[in-house]
């Protein structure tokens, strides 16, 4: 088999992997040195020329002659009887180059030649993959779902890179069929068996941040600065952003004109809720920003252990809490602080645990209350039947069954 035939074989396959054919070159001259050191013991006396336009290699041995009897090294040397066989000119104590032809290579080392070759090219194309989004981490691909499953999507990029979203980084609402567009953030790239495994995610903070910074060219341009980002994802979102030029007020420029620019990412999200609240060094002023829509009547702050405890109206807990206790959580990994709340003390306020009705209410359904903060009758009385209806997992015809019996508690005082 000539060396053209081997180095040509490969030349559609190059294309396919995009390997540029300086490098294929290389990787050739490395094989063959490798067959040379198996063959003849070492490679270092060979010098393999690699032609990249034609696309052809040449192999030659070099060899010091020396006199018919007095070869003491094989791979170095040649005896003068077999070096006129080469070419009838040459003398005793001159250099011999001897091309060594591809027929020199028996069927299994030609086999075995194009195995290696395969083998590394597929290895270059591994590692160049693993770099390539080892420096894409932290942000937004956007590839096709080529297979989901139950623990994970099969995604494919532009060039057919397999990328995986696990079911722990989709957000919960996420439904995807074969043949979707899907955007994520590139979380994290390993090697794993000699593969790159290229891990995204939907629901890592960061892919927030890259969706804003799309959608807002001021924090893009660094007018508007991203202090903190935290979510429970398809749920509740709440972003501190900060401006340190007094005309732009970094709140309004992220939500945009009529919510323009935060709806795109809502959509993006499954319609989590995301709330842009203004920075602010100060921790009292901060905690009452992120409790919002919930208002403060006053907070007692402990540094030293992070901890917050707000005072508000009876009313105003539940807003404070929110659905599933999503809003008071997010504040509080937001600002740092573990924060609780607390209903203000009226003496003329009269009010009722809720555990006082047991014998009267299941304790699965006061459970239910207690998830929206609503730990007293008249904390449950507060709100409307449908804010009720809509903050908890009761049927309507539970809640009014609980609301007759809290005010009777109350028309018999």
């Amino acid at each position: 088999m000539k060396t053209l035939d081997l180095t040509d074989s490969f030349s559609e396959f190059k294309e396919f992997k995009n390997i540029d054919r300086e490098t294929l070159m290389h990787i050739l001259e490395e094989v063959f040195r490798s067959a040379l050191t198996k063959r003849y013991g070492t490679e270092d006396n060979f010098d393999i020329i690699v032609n990249i336009d034609k696309g052809d290699l040449e192999i030659f041995r070099n060899r010091t002659i020396v006199e018919d009897g007095h070869v003491e090294d094989e791979k170095r040397q040649i005896a003068y009887s077999d070096a006129i066989k080469i070419e009838s000119d040459f003398e005793v104590g001159e250099d011999i180059a001897e091309p060594i032809p591809m027929s020199a290579f028996g069927r299994r080392e030609i086999l075995a030649i194009r195995q290696n070759l395969v083998s590394k090219i597929q290895d270059y194309e591994k590692s160049l993959i693993f770099q390539k989004y080892k420096e894409k981490v932290g942000e937004i691909v956007v590839g096709e779902v080529y297979q989901p499953w139950n623990k994970e999507i099969l995604v494919l990029d532009e060039e057919k890179i397999e990328l995986v979203l696990p079911k722990s980084e989709q957000i919960p609402n996420d439904r995807y069929h074969k043949g979707d567009t899907i955007r994520a953030v590139v979380l994290k790239v390993e090697m794993k068996n000699n593969n790159p495994s290229i891990i995204l995610s939907r629901t890592s903070p960061i892919f927030l941040e890259r969706l804003l910074e799309a959608e807002v060219p001021e924090i893009y341009d660094g007018l508007i600065t991203i202090k903190n980002i935290v979510r429970v994802p398809g749920e509740r979102a709440k972003i501190a952003v900060e401006s340190y030029d007094d005309r732009i007020d970094p709140v309004g420029s992220c939500v945009g004109m009529k919510g323009g620019r935060i709806h795109g990412i809502v959509r993006e999200l499954r319609n989590e809720n995301i709330d842009v609240i203004n920075y602010t060094p100060r921790v009292d002023v901060m905690i009452q920003r992120a409790l919002s829509p919930a208002k403060i009547s006053s907070i007692r702050i402990n540094e030293e252990e992070k901890k917050a405890e707000v005072f508000m109206a009876s009313d105003q807990v539940s807003l404070a809490i929110g659905k599933g206790g999503h809003n008071i959580k997010l504040a509080g990994r937001l600002v740092g602080y573990e924060i609780e709340v607390f209903r203000d003390i009226d003496e003329n306020y009269e009010d009722v645990d809720l555990k006082e009705f047991n014998d009267e209410i299941d304790q699965w359904i006061i459970d239910e209350f207690y998830k929206i903060g609503c730990d007293t009758a008249r904390s449950v009385l507060a709100l409307s039947k449908e804010e009720l209806i809509n903050r908890t997992d009761l049927e309507e015809e539970t809640i009014d069954n609980v609301i007759e019996i809290l005010k009777a508690e109350f028309e018999e005082e």
